[in-house]
């Protein structure tokens, strides 16, 4: 390929990327602190339940062994 093609195709990419960015409706501070709030409760909660089933199997290994 060409130098001057592989600089045309490169900016071509780049308007149709500022073009695609400029359709996003981005979430306003309020959605955003929403949206984080619930991923980090539901991954604390995930991560309870997690730990609750590992101790409970490793307890049961250790029965199961002994």
């Amino acid at each position: 390929m060409d130098i001057q093609a592989a600089i045309t195709k490169t900016r071509q990419f780049f308007r149709e990327v500022r073009i695609e960015l400029k359709k996003i409706t981005w979430p306003v501070k309020k959605e955003t602190i929403a949206s984080t709030s619930v991923v980090v409760i539901i991954v604390i909660i995930v991560s309870f339940f997690l730990g609750l089933v590992d101790l409970g199997l490793s307890r049961v290994i250790k029965l199961i062994l002994s």
